[in-house]
């Protein structure tokens, strides 16, 4: 099959071309630069310029396709909304090329603003929906999709998809710690981040992308819920840091941007994944990759 990926450079979706490939696939990877595409180009695949805002480019190369994976995002914090009408924006052109052929479109999730106090699951419904929701709703959106004949399945990430090389929310705690001298944790530390292996989160994608029937929902979830202490006293280990609590009120100013995703209490089970697909998580945990060294150099 041939794939179309965005995302195709990035942390999630360097290591998912890297899957379809090694299962005989033909990928076309988006590529916004020169040092992309050149990224994109080294693995085996093929990539095709663009970002996600150019449309024509989103249309044309999902129309070329046996299926598509939506993996980008912008990931620019100081404007969250319009990062949120781009995502939007891309998924809707996905869907319209797609209609009526039966073609895989996956895209990416997360498990922000459930606000549930049990671990999320694969049935619970994504509360975000619309233009002006959180990564645009595109997640509601492209689950709509399967009633105009596409093959729509969304897979939700954990918070930490981490291992050696990571450059996301775990990164840049452990650069806070640095700066700061502090491995700090959001008031008692008993709110929770599930994780994943980078390598498991990709073979999850491919399974996905190959089998998902339409409507599906998968959870990219290894470790169900670590609670931040822990993950603080992880990270305070490995770079030499006293531990400490930062009071409530102080989290954003410590954390900045990231307080309100580090200090929003999330535990997601994959149970219906694994027993849907098989899948498997065989990386290593989030501490074996804290204590092997992944974020002890500066990034």
């Amino acid at each position: 099959m041939r794939y179309f990926v965005t995302g195709a450079s990035g942390w999630i979706g360097s290591a998912s071309v890297a899957e379809l490939l090694s299962r005989g696939h033909e990928v076309v990877g988006l590529a916004r630069s020169d040092e992309s595409a050149a990224k994109v180009e080294a693995a085996g695949a093929t990539a095709v310029r663009g970002g996600l805002t150019d449309l024509d480019v989103l249309r044309a190369a999902a129309s070329d396709s046996d299926g598509v994976l939506h993996l980008g995002f912008v990931h620019d914090f100081s404007r969250f909304e319009e990062s949120g009408r781009i995502e939007r924006a891309a998924v809707e052109a996905f869907g319209e090329v797609l209609a009526g052929s039966d073609r895989p479109l996956v895209v990416a999730s997360g498990f922000a603003g459930y606000g549930l106090d049990r671990p999320i699951v694969e049935s619970d419904p994504n509360p975000t929906s619309g233009p002006d929701a959180p990564r645009g709703g595109s997640e509601n959106l492209a689950l709509s999709f399967a009633a105009d004949g596409v093959r729509s399945a969304v897979v939700r990430f954990a918070p930490t998809v981490h291992g050696a090389g990571d450059h996301g929310f775990m990164s840049v705690l452990a650069q806070i710690a640095r700066t700061t001298g502090i491995a700090g944790y959001p008031g008692d530390g008993t709110t929770h981040w599930p994780a994943v292996h980078r390598s498991d989160a990709a073979a999850l994608v491919a399974t996905v992308v190959e089998s998902a029937p339409a409507g599906t929902i998968a959870h990219a979830v290894a470790e169900q819920g670590i609670e931040s202490r822990e993950i603080a006293a992880m990270l305070g280990a490995a770079l030499g840091v006293p531990t400490a609590s930062i009071p409530e009120a102080d989290v954003m100013t410590h954390f900045s941007w990231l307080g309100r995703f580090f200090a929003a209490d999330i535990e997601a089970s994959s149970a219906a994944t694994r027993e849907r697909f098989g899948w498997a998580p065989v990386g290593p945990t989030l501490a074996e990759d804290i204590a092997a060294g992944a974020y002890s150099d500066p990034r």
